[in-house]
């Protein structure tokens, strides 16, 4: 059976079931059993129409469950005459499902948790799974979102930067549990790209791919990191690299620069290197001066200053961290390096230091660690 198949069907079946009167909640619940009932039914009885096959089942559900809560209040529900079998209606309400579970009423990860279910066509299990928390506490997270937009519909207009960022915040979270959310991020990006021909749609998916490209060389033994420019390139995906590099160079020729073309176009530069010394760093610059232009982030800034200092040398790098807020994450790390480069290596590994204790992650800090060791060494040499 193809779980791929199902997964892309889940959205269309919600807002088939929301247009014949469901609220959402209801209809996302009625259709993650659907969902259940396929994966015992169809390996031995596949259907031939699967969306409409997961119509009937799903409208069936809501109605049953519909006259049951109606019994359970003594009163009378309202709900539509159920419709004829038949073909499923060929709208298509993906898109506006991707507004309403990006409500920018709903917290970031309340938003992620409930476009991976009613879009993802997720389980709540392998969510939870995926962000290593327990599955009752990712189903009150994801109940709670349903209740916030309980009184929106599809015909609502949403944000498409909204939906971006949660897509984004979803291929950040990597890998966890038994769902690979950077491939499930780019499968849903793919899939927004082909319902809206915005240029930024196209960067976002640009960017995941040349990031995705170089997952397997950012780890070494035992999880450890491995920096950029220690990364075995020949690991790199190349196939990857250049179906993001093409789907970049399209939506850059609609001469409507966003962010993620922006950071897809510094990670093409990184891409392009053949090895660490080979890069490009005065064009990635001149992009995170773009970069800076369009959102005056902070931590645009802090990489900035790292690229200024491979250009321009460290000297000049320390020069461009000047306003940088010094709580940043990975300020202290960024400010260890350009000490390293530009020779002061006491500062340096009092730097490294610093910024292990700071660390988010093991892997993270446990490479900091090392780093302060490597510069103590050179110290005593």
């Amino acid at each position: 059976m193809n779980e791929s198949l199902l997964r892309e069907l889940v959205p269309a079946v919600i807002g088939v079931l929301v247009r014949r009167g469901a609220d959402f909640a209801s209809a996302e619940d009625a259709v993650q059993d659907a969902l259940i009932r396929a994966l015992a039914a169809w390996p031995d009885d596949p259907p031939r129409d699967p969306k409409a096959w997961l119509v009937t089942v799903a409208w069936h559900r809501f109605l049953d469950a519909a006259r049951a809560e109606a019994s359970r209040r003594g009163r009378e529900v309202a709900v539509q005459a159920e419709p004829p079998a038949g073909p499923a209606p060929a709208t298509d309400d993906t898109l506006r499902l991707y507004f309403l579970c990006a409500h920018s009423s709903l917290p970031p990860a309340s938003a992620v948790a409930l476009t991976l279910r009613a879009v993802g066509g997720l389980t709540t299990r392998q969510i939870a799974a995926a962000y290593l928390v327990p599955e009752a506490t990712m189903a009150q997270r994801i109940s709670r979102a349903k209740r916030k937009i309980a009184g929106l519909t599809l015909d609502q207009p949403g944000d498409l930067g909204t939906v971006l960022r949660v897509l984004y915040l979803v291929f950040n979270e990597g890998y966890g549990g038994s769902v690979d959310l950077a491939a499930e991020a780019i499968r849903l990006t793919r899939q927004l790209a082909a319902l809206t021909d915005e240029p930024e749609v196209a960067g976002l998916l640009a960017l995941m791919l040349l990031h995705h490209a170089r997952r397997t060389s950012r780890t070494g033994p035992g999880g450890r990191l491995v920096p950029l420019a220690e990364q075995d390139r020949s690991r790199w995906d190349t196939g990857l690299i250049a179906e993001g590099v093409t789907i970049l160079q399209t939506a850059l020729a609609r001469d409507r620069l966003g962010e993620y073309q922006a950071q897809a176009a510094i990670a093409a530069l990184h891409a392009d290197a053949r090895s660490a010394s080979e890069t490009d760093w005065v064009q990635i610059v001149e992009w995170y001066d773009e970069l800076l232009l369009l959102t005056g982030s902070p931590v645009v800034r802090l990489n900035r200053a790292v690229a200024v200092g491979e250009a321009d040398g460290p000297q000049a790098g320390l020069a461009a961290l000047a306003g940088v807020d010094p709580g940043l994450p990975r300020y202290a790390a960024v400010t260890a390096y350009l000490h390293e480069r530009a020779g002061d290596l006491a500062r340096a590994a009092e730097l490294y230091a610093e910024a292990s204790r700071a660390a988010v992650s093991v892997p993270e800090r446990d490479h900091l660690t090392r780093e302060a060791a490597r510069v103590r060494q050179l110290l005593k040499a």
